[in-house]
């Protein structure tokens, strides 16, 4: 009928009188009780309530967090605006194109007239027969890191 327990129980021996060393109910630690074994025996044990059945009710569903509904509303904006610039450029790359060749002749302009005019000038200096363009020379001295500075131009 009942299983063999893996331990063995142990109560009180008989005292003289006849009855177990008992104890007053305010002696008994919380968590044990008194319990009835099934050979007839009385005597204290750790109890623990019977479990509770889980009650049969519908789950209740977590709150989305801010951040996810923010994150699904932006999403498809997003798409959009890339969709958007993607359209936009297909149909501006014509243009593109001709501003990109247009700077490139800009930059090659300037380039060549960096090139040919201190050729010209210098062409024209030569046939006018100038003299040779005057020196300037500057002396400045100075008395100590902080001194007063002091100094003379000469024209050659």
């Amino acid at each position: 009928m009942h299983s063999q327990t893996a331990y063995e129980i142990t109560t009180l021996p008989l005292q003289e009188t006849g009855t177990h060393g008992e104890m007053l109910p305010h002696e008994i630690p919380p968590g044990v009780q008194i319990v009835t074994l099934p050979g007839g025996v009385r005597t204290l044990a750790y109890t623990q309530p019977p479990a509770a059945p889980a009650p049969h009710s519908v789950p209740v569903a977590a709150p989305i967090p801010t951040w996810a509904k923010t994150t699904a509303l932006l999403t498809p904006t997003i798409g959009g605006g890339v969709a958007a610039a993607g359209i936009g450029l297909s149909y501006a790359a014509p243009g593109l194109i001709a501003m990109s060749q247009a700077l490139w002749a800009t930059v090659a302009l300037i380039a060549a007239g960096a090139i040919a005019l201190p050729l010209l000038l210098g062409i024209g200096r030569r046939s006018a027969g100038q003299a040779a363009p005057t020196q300037i020379t500057q002396n400045i001295t100075a008395t100590g890191l902080f001194g007063k500075a002091t100094g003379t131009i000469n024209h050659h």
